[in-house]
């Protein structure tokens, strides 16, 4: 089989609660998403998803993403879809770095295996594990107050575990941490999330301020070495983020004893081929994590849903619902939530089909 074929098109995201925002100020309204189309000679036909979160949080723009493809793309015509691990070998050599840019194609070709297979792609990543995934919530940065009505309200949805968005003034922080988890039962599970946006001195602060509530603490600091400063003067469980890009990079926190959790992201990572790898790794040594992307809509929701769903219940911290955050829906078959959970499909594939007239006209093609 050969990709005959290649279609990236441009869509705009927005949000229900109108914009999205996180530590030091940074803010998103509308989700910049990219998709990639790629057809074979044999009539079948992939399709992923790259959504970065605005160009402030990683690597990766979204106009990066399209660039790099136009780079990347012509160079793919004429490989086996099916061969995962050769196909990411040749984007690694034909393309250095740049991971956000390779995801798309690479989560594609596994929606093309799974429909050779004929079989869904969680069952190619390993086994469905349970009837569906727990899912978390992420509460925007907001007044203390008005971020506990939001919990309140999304944990009348069924939501159990939610990330709550700080790494602004520690005060404030402080007391959002207090505001939410007053309102949360006990089997609630509640993650600070920093997107590394406290110096060492005011991460500090917040851990010693909030010692004895029951919360995790993510990613406070923008280095690995200032989180593993944090970490060691603090019992509150662990979580690593940004600083989580690789296996290199697991294998090393696994070492110094860098964190309880680690957040698995399929873009970070170059796509659901090198994500299952780093899944399978903190399988391996013991860690759990929670399964997700940067952002997206109803493709990557799907890629996420099935490599949260084929990853051991007891390592599956949690995962997230990308499409419930955003007004448009791009693809018929998306995972829905329901009551705070989500299962993959059952179909071969991702078990999505892209809504074209939604897309529009792609704006790159590459054809053999």
């Amino acid at each position: 089989m050969k990709i005959t074929g290649l279609k990236v098109y441009q869509v705009d995201l927005p949000l229900h609660e109108g914009n999205y925002s996180w530590s030091e100020g940074k803010s998103v309204e509308v989700f910049d998403s990219t998709v990639v189309v790629v057809e074979t000679d044999a009539g079948f036909t992939g399709c992923g998803e790259v959504c970065p979160l605005g160009p402030v949080y990683l690597p990766a723009y979204a106009a990066g993403a399209r660039t790099g493809l136009q780079e990347l793309g012509p160079q793919l015509l004429g490989e086996d879809p099916t061969q995962l691990l050769k196909l990411n070998r040749t984007m690694d050599r034909v393309l250095k770095g740049h991971p956000y840019v390779k995801s798309a194609v690479d989560m594609a070709c596994w929606d093309i295996l799974g429909k050779v297979a004929g079989l869904p792609v969680c069952s190619l990543l390993g086994g469905r594990y349970g009837e569906d995934v727990v899912l978390y919530r992420a509460i925007s940065q907001r007044p203390a107050a008005e971020m506990a009505e939001n919990v309140a309200a999304y944990r009348a949805e069924g939501y159990r575990r939610f990330q709550l968005k700080v790494g602004g003034r520690p005060d404030d922080d402080i007391e959002r941490i207090h505001a939410v988890r007053e309102i949360l039962e006990p089997e609630d599970k509640l993650v600070a999330d920093a997107n590394t946006g406290w110096l060492m001195h005011e991460a500090m602060r917040v851990v010693n301020a909030v010692r004895h509530v029951d919360v995790y603490i993510e990613q406070p600091c923008p280095s690995y070495e200032q989180c593993l400063s944090i970490r060691r003067n603090t019992t509150l469980p662990f979580v690593l983020d940004e600083v989580i890009d690789s296996v290199d990079a697991i294998l090393k926190g696994a070492a110094d004893g860098a964190m309880d959790v680690v957040n698995i992201k399929i873009s970070k990572f170059g796509g659901l081929t090198k994500a299952k790898q780093a899944r399978d790794l903190c399988v391996s040594l013991g860690i759990a994590m929670t399964i997700e992307d940067s952002w997206g809509g109803d493709i990557i929701t799907a890629a996420i849903s099935h490599l949260a769903h084929s990853t051991p219940t007891e390592y599956l911290f949690t995962s997230t619902d990308f499409n419930s955050y955003v007004t448009k829906s791009i693809a018929d078959g998306a995972p829905q939530r329901v009551n705070g959970r989500m299962a993959a499909s059952t179909e071969p594939g991702l078990g999505v089909i892209p809504k074209f007239d939604v897309l529009g006209d792609p704006v790159w093609e590459f054809r053999l």
